[in-house]
């Protein structure tokens, strides 16, 4: 039966898109078979960050409504075998996403992957709530600020009464934190809270520490998930989130500001 994991956060421009094609992609790159779902209904970006924008004929909504099947719709990804991706709508509204027209769209899916990844819009609006109410898992996203944080922690709240198993009293939603954009040094100026500020506040288990790099920002402009980039420390942070989602124990890294040796001292990195 398959995993359904929904990426989610109570505020925008956090990454959900950036980490939920970099979890996907790198449980494929593990041999799992997975499809990752954009639910953000009139704006897809996912298809850009995989580099599939151009391939787009039929999306999520077209599925829902009998206008086309899944073997029309999903997008096998030309770099990693076992990854598919199904697109979000441009030209429908939120509203098109129905409990019974996902719940069969995630059942058909169940049939055939191992993980299905949704990717949900940020805030509890219709989207976003049909993406979690079906989660085993969640992987919260958050910027280590008091404002994301704060909305984070209301999406918790909303999964552990919102959600499909807290209806049908099921055992609840595995929830994990994936702090992302973080910068030891400016966690040492007091710029941005440090991991443990966070965890203490929303006391999760922590899936990993991505930290603030320019690898980012290029990967996303040229259609690549940044886990493929294993040059880049953020590339490197995925692949340890992947792994611990997996169960297996890594190390956290990225969390400390690096000491810079004698050398970088002097004649910098």
């Amino acid at each position: 039966m398959a995993q359904i994991i929904v990426v989610t956060s109570g505020k925008g421009g956090v990454g959900k898109t950036t980490s939920s094609a970099a979890i996907a992609t790198g449980l494929a790159l593990k041999g799992h078979k997975t499809v990752v779902v954009d639910f953000d209904i009139g704006l897809r970006n996912l298809d850009l960050i995989m580099g599939c924008e151009r391939r787009v004929v039929y999306d999520f909504v077209n599925v829902i409504n009998g206008e086309a099947n899944l073997n029309q719709a999903l997008i096998k990804d030309k770099r990693t075998p076992n990854l598919f991706v199904l697109p979000a709508s441009q030209t429908r509204d939120k509203d098109a996403l129905t409990k019974e027209g996902v719940g069969r769209v995630l059942e058909n899916l169940g049939k055939d992957f191992e993980y299905i990844i949704c990717d949900s819009p940020a805030g509890i609006e219709t989207g976003a709530m049909m993406a979690l109410y079906f989660a085993d898992t969640a992987i919260v996203t958050t910027n280590p600020e008091v404002s994301s944080v704060r909305d984070s922690d209301r999406i918790l709240g909303m999964l552990q009464s919102k959600s499909k198993r807290a209806e049908e009293g099921l055992a609840p939603v595995n929830e994990y934190l994936l702090l992302t954009r973080y910068s030891p040094a400016r966690v040492a100026t007091g710029e941005m809270l440090s991991v443990a500020d966070v965890e203490e506040i929303l006391a999760i288990p922590l899936l990993g520490v991505i930290p603030e790099s320019q690898a980012v920002l290029k990967a996303s402009n040229s259609g690549i998930p940044v886990i493929i980039d294993q040059e880049s420390d953020a590339g490197k942070a995925y692949s340890d989130a992947v792994a611990r989602l997996t169960g297996e124990e890594v190390e956290m890294r990225f969390v400390n500001e690096e000491k810079k040796g004698f050398l970088k001292r002097i004649f910098g990195s």
